[in-house]
């Protein structure tokens, strides 16, 4: 395949797909290692707290793969197979590559978190110093280990939790602490050594040179992608500065990048050497999207705004942080991917002690064909994530358009 290759926007949206994992549904029954298995193929895992469906990083990881036991993204942490760092934001990543990761930090200092990071430890070193060799002394640590009992005056710990948490996580931005493992999702951290140190004894003394870090980053966020534009590929690990096209001439001489046409797009296309197979498919019409699944708001696919509108003519918002009253879909909507598109979003809420799905609202976009095929697979895509969810029963509020909704219901209530 040579850089001469062209795609249609429905191949290259199938290229993107396939290289994310979301091209077709799962096989069989995912175990374990399929889970590691997506998120080397993602590269990041990026994680969020809040759960009125299960939180992002296991909803990330159900669109892939399928139903599984949420505990298993947990024992691969414990277990030395991801670990957690400020990349794209706080996120999941392989082990693998914490050396990469580890020497890139520079290429990451403008970073909220690794800005702040070095500013407290400038500020607070000595605290964070006492803090340190206590974790070193005593072993791993939560923060709500050092919360003081509301109305005890001095409490059991040595501050109050503000800053003891913000020295917890300026060690962990600065690679001093790790997170060992969660508890019911909250944070265990303990010293790097012993962390990744049980599976990488070097891990202190290995290192990649600085340019040849940014390069190898910039080479793994075009292969997640499956196809980009060279002004979306720093953002996937958030470096700096956004690159031209001129910026990737030397990786598309040696052979690392094909440069591709993509027709309605202003701009050439990347595609990593790597899926030089699945490019050749591709334009051939011989790679297909046939998957339908449900979206977390914080997944690879729409985490950036122009990329997904460019990709699949979707403009997407995240509105959780947005005050109630200014918010148009709702607080955690989720994309709705079917066959190659995103055909709309719903908000929705696990009632798990009930047992119900409530999907709140639900809007498909403009312009599409909302027929009986259309309900049938957002039926499935919803009933999947339902049951996995273990909230059997659903209930559907609001639905644009309106018609829309008798089809769907159909389709649902045969599903049962």
């Amino acid at each position: 395949m040579t850089d001469a290759a062209v795609l249609t926007a429905a191949q290259a949206r199938a290229l993107h797909l396939a290289a994310q994992g979301l091209a077709a549904r799962p096989r069989r029954r995912a175990g374990k290692a399929d889970l590691l298995a997506a998120i080397k193929r993602m590269q990041l895992l990026q994680i969020d707290t809040i759960h009125v469906v299960a939180r992002s990083p296991y909803l990330v990881l159900f669109s892939r793969v399928g139903p599984y036991p949420a505990q298993w993204l947990d024992e691969l942490l414990a277990q030395r197979e991801i670990f957690e760092t400020w990349a794209h934001e706080a996120c999941f990543a392989p082990c693998s590559d914490y050396t990469l990761l580890r020497s890139a930090i520079e290429h990451r200092d403008h970073h909220w978190a690794i800005r702040n990071a070095r500013r407290r430890q400038a500020e607070h070193g000595a605290d964070i110093a006492r803090l340190l060799a206590h974790v070193r002394e005593r072993g791993a640590v939560k923060a709500a280990d050092f919360e003081r009992e509301a109305g005890s005056g001095t409490g059991g710990g040595w501050w109050q939790w503000k800053d003891e948490k913000l020295w917890l996580e300026t060690a962990f931005a600065l690679g001093e602490l790790m997170v060992s493992r969660r508890e019911n999702f909250h944070r265990v951290y303990d010293l790097a050594e012993r962390v990744i140190g049980q599976v990488q004894p070097d891990w202190d003394s290995a290192t990649v040179a600085t340019d040849l870090a940014r390069r190898e980053l910039l080479l793994k966020s075009v292969r997640a992608l499956g196809v980009t534009q060279a002004r979306w590929i720093a953002d996937y690990y958030r470096l700096r500065p956004r690159l031209r096209d001129s910026d990737l001439d030397a990786l598309v001489e040696e052979g690392a990048l094909l440069r591709v046409e993509v027709r309605g797009w202003q701009a050439p296309g990347y595609v990593h050497r790597d899926l030089a197979p699945q490019l050749a498919l591709a334009c051939a019409g011989r790679l297909r999207a046939t998957h339908a699944t449900l979206l977390s708001p914080f997944d690879p696919v729409v985490w950036d705004r122009e990329r997904a509108s460019e990709f699949f003519g979707f403009d997407y918002t995240l509105e959780c942080y947005t005050p109630e009253p200014k918010r148009r879909y709702g607080y955690f909507v989720l994309p709705i991917l079917v066959g190659g598109r995103l055909v709309g979003r719903l908000d929705a809420k696990a009632h798990r002690r009930e047992g119900v799905f409530e999907v709140k609202a639900l809007y498909l976009e403009e312009g599409g064909v909302a027929d009986e095929a259309l309900a049938q697979s957002v039926a499935r895509a919803i009933d999947d994530c339902a049951r996995w969810h273990q909230t059997p029963r659903m209930t559907l509020g609001r639905c644009r358009p309106a018609a829309f909704a008798r089809l769907l219901k159909t389709q649902l209530a045969a599903m049962r």
